[in-house]
């Protein structure tokens, strides 16, 4: 079967969702709970980082220009450099007691490891000649003053927290948090507060999207489930339009008789982009803007609506937040196993990760299906096959994204 030249591919399909996409406001936050946030402005170092030399060790902070001859050499201990004060001058032909992270005293220029430096009452004994500058971190070896420390349109690590705390940096500015709403659609959803009715099913898509939503760092809203209702489905959507950067329906975007939610979007003004995608899972995803509003209309498997949500919703989320890096870096992954492929569209296969020797291998579930639960319970993310006429051999190597990465 040729490829149907309506479907976009995955890469055009990414890149026209994420073209055009207007960043969110500023807002100052305390560093403790800025992990995930998204740096919205350039941090300039405002002080050298060590601030001061500083020693590396414990031991004695000693003057190299006083070891004459060959040695070895005896020097009175004459004063203590802690960490928190101020150093004391060292005197000539002396040696300093000195702590890790306590400031180097003017003069010294070597810090010798207690090890190395045997104590007899009030001296030490070197037998090797110091080299000048060892155990001594230097003021601004790390990032000097003035420096871009971190750029804007990072998304903040532990890492970045760290840094940013050595530089007395205790609030920073981020990207606001995008507001996402979830409208689940479909006669056959139930609540937990409904009766288990014939026919129905449990509503299942709006915990996983809210936790993946979460982990891009929004504010989800869970909107009342649509039914399939052309009427109820538009006034639905006009309601979960408001107040939102990110309007993700799930269901009904499909061409069935009952899938009325992509003519309900187009009645209350969203202006659709495209809706079909060469991928399996995922082909029906409805893709558009109303104003400032971003739409996504996920497919209504789980399956579907994950894997959608995960490579197309979470880089949306994460570029309305200024993130210079909105796409998840793939791992290159080896194939555990032969398996048989689309011959026309990319699969986004649910998989395992295992170590084979010196690399990783993914583990393809046996239940691909739209609709199975248990892989992706049990999956670590996402496999990339791409579409071709033959089977595809173990051990080739393909594009991997953990759902932790998304």
């Amino acid at each position: 079967m040729g490829t149907d030249a309506t479907l976009l591919g995955f890469d055009e399909a990414r890149a026209r969702i994420l073209a055009d996409v207007r960043r969110l406001s500023r807002e100052r936050i305390p560093l403790g709970t800025a992990a995930g946030r998204v740096l919205a402005e350039d941090l300039v170092a405002s002080r050298p980082l060590p601030p001061f030399d500083n020693s590396s060790m414990d031991g004695y902070a000693v003057a190299t220009t006083d070891l004459d001859g060959a040695g070895p050499w005896q020097l009175a201990v004459r004063g203590e450099s802690t960490a928190g004060a101020a150093a004391p001058t060292l005197e000539a032909a002396s040696a300093c007691r000195i702590f890790t992270g306590a400031p180097v005293p003017a003069r010294a220029d070597a810090v010798v490891m207690q090890e190395h430096a045997p104590r007899d009452g009030d001296a030490i004994r070197l037998a090797v000649r110091p080299r000048a500058g060892q155990h001594i971190r230097r003021a601004g070896e790390d990032i000097a003053k003035g420096v871009l420390a971190i750029p804007d349109g990072t998304r903040a690590s532990a890492g970045t927290l760290a840094l940013a705390a050595m530089l007395d940096r205790f609030e920073l500015v981020v990207a606001r948090r995008p507001h996402v709403t979830i409208l689940c659609t479909g006669d056959e959803l139930r609540t937990r507060s409904d009766d288990a009715r014939a026919a129905t099913i449990p509503e299942s898509n709006s915990a996983p999207l809210s936790a993946l939503a979460r982990q891009a760092a929004s504010v989800v809203r869970i909107a009342p489930i649509a039914r399939d209702d052309p009427s109820e489905a538009t006034r639905a959507i006009e309601q979960a339009l408001e107040g939102t950067d990110v309007l993700l329906t799930v269901g009904g975007v499909s061409v069935g008789d009952h899938d009325v939610v992509r003519p309900a979007l187009e009645r209350a003004g969203v202006r659709l982009d495209f809706w079909r995608i060469a991928i399996k899972p995922g082909k029906p995803l409805a893709v558009g803007r109303k104003g400032a509003t971003h739409i996504l209309g996920l497919p209504g498997n789980p399956a579907s609506a994950m894997v959608t949500f995960a490579l197309f919703g979470i880089p949306l989320l994460r570029a309305l937040q200024g993130d210079t890096r909105p796409i998840a870096q793939p791992l290159r992954v080896r194939l555990a196993a032969s398996r048989s492929r689309s011959s026309d569209r990319l699969e986004l296969v649910r998989a395992s990760l295992r170590h084979d020797g010196d690399v990783l291998a993914a583990c393809v579930h046996e239940s691909q299906a739209s609709g199975a639960a248990t892989s992706l319970a049990s999956s670590d993310g996402i496999a990339f096959v791409p579409a071709g006429g033959t089977a595809i051999d173990a051990g080739v190597f393909v594009d991997f994204v953990r759902w932790s990465d998304a």
